[in-house]
């Protein structure tokens, strides 16, 4: 039966909704067999949609997206609860428990705010609730997951190696060591070639990105953020080129590798003549 009800649905309903879908007799038939392992992968695509809406400052869809997201939350709780593990309701009240044990500053003594913006205050209480919950004999790179894009990661076990003073001190040897990976790929490529899948220039070539999430961390650079903008700029300016080529009736594959580059520095030199800082 359609959804004709004119009062504004709340959470209560999302729950029920989410009970009925998941029911084995009545609900959806592909809702019934999905699992943790096969739901997961919609999660992180959800997450996803919800940044790629705010980076086109789409407020219309930036709401949609949060619904979906929030669907995912309610989906993992649903088959929590399912195999008696826990319910939406415990993963709302363990939420709102670690945001109020880590913020001390705010919801316990205002003078510690200083400390909070200027320690590591936040770190060490995940270490306390890390060592209440038996973690504490781990590694320093342990509870970094393992699920989170490659340069993110990256930055994060970095980070995490920084802290212990495994480090260089100053930018100029991770540069250095760019260098000297990019040379080691170029090496890799001449002894095997660069044509097919090749396990010793894979690895190089993740031995390079590996150093360049570091020196995006000693930059303060976001290395995803950065990628998504170049990848941006590049659909930009291709765009670009498919527009100056349908003026002629043409597309992409009618024009030579000479017109497009043409036609790319033409879309780069308007783009630099808009941008009033002359940055790319």
């Amino acid at each position: 039966m359609a959804d004709r009800t004119p009062k504004k649905h709340d959470l209560a309903d999302l729950l029920a909704v989410m009970v009925r879908l998941r029911d084995p007799d009545t609900g959806c038939p592909w809702d019934v067999k999905q699992s943790f392992s096969t739901i997961a992968p919609y999660t992180i695509e959800e997450a996803y949609e919800v940044a790629d809406a705010i980076a086109r400052k789409d407020v219309d869809g930036l709401k949609d997206e949060l619904g979906d997201l929030l669907l995912q939350v309610v989906y993992h709780a649903q088959m929590a609860s399912e195999d008696g593990a826990f319910c939406f309701a415990d993963v709302v009240d363990a939420i709102t428990r670690k945001m109020i044990r880590r913020h001390p500053h705010v919801f316990e003594d205002a003078s510690r705010r200083e400390e909070f913006m200027s320690t590591d205050l936040w770190d060490r209480i995940k270490g306390e609730e890390k060592a209440e919950r038996g973690g504490s004999g781990g590694g320093t790179l342990d509870d970094v997951p393992v699920g989170l894009p490659g340069l993110t990661r990256a930055v994060k076990l970095q980070k995490r190696a920084a802290k212990v003073g495994f480090d260089w001190p100053h930018l100029a040897p991770v540069l250095a060591k760019a260098e000297e990976e990019i040379a080691e790929l170029k090496d890799a490529i001449a002894e095997d070639g660069a044509g097919g899948p090749n396990a010793h220039i894979a690895e190089e070539f993740g031995d390079l990105l590996f150093v360049m999430a570091n020196l995006a961390r000693r930059l303060g650079v976001d290395p995803e953020a950065a990628l998504r903008g170049a990848n941006a700029k590049f659909v930009r300016r291709f765009e670009s080129i498919e527009a100056a080529l349908a003026g002629d009736g043409r597309k992409p594959e009618d024009a030579t590798l000479d017109e497009m580059d043409q036609l790319w520095d033409a879309a780069k030199a308007a783009e630099r003549k808009t941008d009033a800082s002359g940055k790319e």
